[in-house]
């Protein structure tokens, strides 16, 4: 979950467009077995675009697409769970919101959603439509949405050692959840990282997926401020970072469907994240 002020914790950079939980956090869990390779091996799934690794092969760092192409912009969805919430969700609390994903479809809006394992654990069939369904992408958000770095929003930390099993175990479960090509693309709980995290998930060849517009959407009760702050942020390019948890953030899917129309208004075009991705890989 992000907060409404964005936490920066990048310690190095990678370039203009480029900034830059059993699980690791359960205590005593066995290790799990390795993930197969974050893309389908299958002939016929077109490989999906990644950034080249970054200085001493650490994992590449993408915050927006390029500036000068055209009015798009690519609007991300975090789909949080921890593990420790699981008798929440038993007890009734909504850590999905079918009505955000209702908005999209309505007003026919691409996008890409961060999911944890533990959330398409707790909503595999969801899970499993999200990933069969051509409007959306489907990536990896950690398995338990524990940080990678200390001091991150108070969330409880995955040690250096685990790192890459968390991104493997959160595979893992995506697939077992119906989730036929997770992408390999994974985006930071919290947003935290550091140099230690990115060298940790080196030789994953996975992208990290940062943003450059916070919606501010987590705990807000205002849709109105958390549109205007969309509509204020928004360049070329731009990553919006939204949630798709009903709970923490309910007034998602009004957002959305306040900022969709302006935006086309404006001129925007909507694509997924793997399309701005795949603009920077060509135009560096």
């Amino acid at each position: 979950m992000i907060p409404r002020v964005r936490r920066i914790t990048a310690v190095c950079a990678l370039g203009a467009t480029l900034a830059a939980c059993g699980t690791a956090g359960t205590p005593g869990g066995a290790r799990p077995a390795p993930a197969r390779p974050p893309v389908s091996a299958s002939p016929s799934a077109a490989r999906p675009p990644v950034l080249a690794p970054g200085p001493g092969g650490l994992t590449p760092v993408f915050e927006h697409g390029p500036r000068t192409l055209g009015k798009t912009v690519a609007l991300t969805f975090d789909a949080d769970m921890t593990a420790d919430q699981g008798p929440r969700a038993a007890a009734g609390e909504h850590f999905d919101n079918p009505d955000l994903i209702g908005a999209l479809h309505a007003l026919k809006v691409p996008a890409t959603v961060f999911m944890t394992g533990r959330w398409a654990e707790q909503y595999p069939v969801e899970a499993r439509s999200l990933g069969h369904d051509p409007q959306f992408e489907i990536a990896n958000h950690s398995y338990s949405h524990y940080a990678f770095t200390e001091n991150c929003y108070g969330l409880p930390t995955v040690s250096a050692d685990r790192m890459r099993a968390d991104v493997e175990r959160a595979y893992t479960s995506l697939r077992r959840a119906g989730v036929p090509n997770p992408l390999p693309y994974f985006r930071f709980p919290g947003g935290c990282y550091d140099r230690q995290a990115l060298r940790a998930l080196s030789g994953l060849g996975v992208t990290a997926v940062q943003w450059d517009v916070v919606s501010g959407d987590a705990f807000a009760t205002d849709a109105d401020a958390v549109a205007r702050q969309v509509l204020e942020g928004v360049k070329p390019g731009s990553v919006v970072v939204m949630h798709c948890t009903h709970s923490a953030a309910p007034t998602t899917p009004e957002v959305v469907r306040t900022v969709v129309p302006e935006l086309r208004k404006r001129g925007y075009r909507f694509v997924k994240v793997s399309e701005l991705i795949g603009e920077t890989g060509r135009h560096r």
